[in-house]
């Protein structure tokens, strides 16, 4: 596919992970790619979404090498562990700093060129947690619920731009970050498949899965889409099947 020609996308938290597949993705068809990370490798801009300072010469740089944003993907974000009471106050404001306030800084800063472009798009990173009460998540959960938040009001801001906002919202996918959490498990295969089972189709998401949705909703082949949050997590949203019982048929 050739949908992203002409087009400039920039990903943050594109070195790794998610980010990593996404930028290869919108390679693949046609986007020039810049790549924000506060571990960026040989092509990509330092950046780290929690420092205006940086970002706001992130995306000068972008626009200097390629001449605009069409496509900004924001993808940077951490994650956190624990029920209400396991994070102190510093945690929470570290955590919601960089997943939250860092995905408007980076689309505020995009903005202006952003509203130039023909093909306007911005996908955020949310995740299953949004609407999912999962355990021992409560910061992670709530930062991403103020993501989903987000997207809609920044849709509906600018609906008269010209730009359409949506988000993807992965269920556990394997990542280098879920891989370190694998690793700290007292027993990381029994983890791993207890993750895997928690989703109806019995496998965890993967990193290029997450990355053609994104790529969907990025098109200007979609461009009636806006506002929108698409699940990709094997069924777990919207699928209540029945408990498998070993030996069942």
């Amino acid at each position: 596919m050739t949908d992203f020609d002409g087009l400039t996308a920039v990903v943050t938290g594109g070195a790794s992970g998610i980010g990593a597949a996404v930028a290869k993705t919108l390679t693949e068809r046609g986007a020039k790619v810049a790549v924000l990370d506060v571990n960026p490798g040989d092509d990509g801009i330092r950046c780290d979404v929690s420092d205006d300072t940086e970002v706001r010469a992130a995306i000068a740089a972008v626009v200097e090498r390629f001449g605009g944003v069409d496509v900004l993907v924001n993808n940077a974000g951490i994650g956190a562990q624990g029920d209400v009471a396991g994070n102190d106050d510093a945690e929470w404001h570290r955590v919601l700093d960089v997943n939250v306030v860092g995905m408007a800084r980076v689309t505020r800063a995009a903005l202006p060129h952003l509203k130039n472009s023909g093909c306007a798009a911005v996908v955020n990173t949310c995740s299953i947690a949004a609407w999912q009460g999962l355990p021992n998540r409560v910061l992670y959960s709530a930062s991403k619920g103020a993501v989903l938040a987000l997207t809609l009001a920044m849709a509906t801001d600018h609906l008269d731009d010209g730009i359409r906002i949506n988000c993807v919202c992965p269920g556990t996918a394997d990542t280098p970050w879920v891989g370190r959490l694998l690793d700290a498990a007292p027993d990381p295969e029994k983890e791993r498949a207890a993750l895997a089972a928690r989703q109806p189709m019995g496998k965890l998401v993967t990193a290029d899965e997450v990355a053609h949705a994104i790529a969907y909703l990025a098109s200007p082949l979609s461009g009636s889409t806006t506002g929108t949050a698409l699940a990709v997590d094997g069924g777990m949203y919207g699928l209540r099947p029945r408990p498998r019982v070993p030996g069942a048929e």
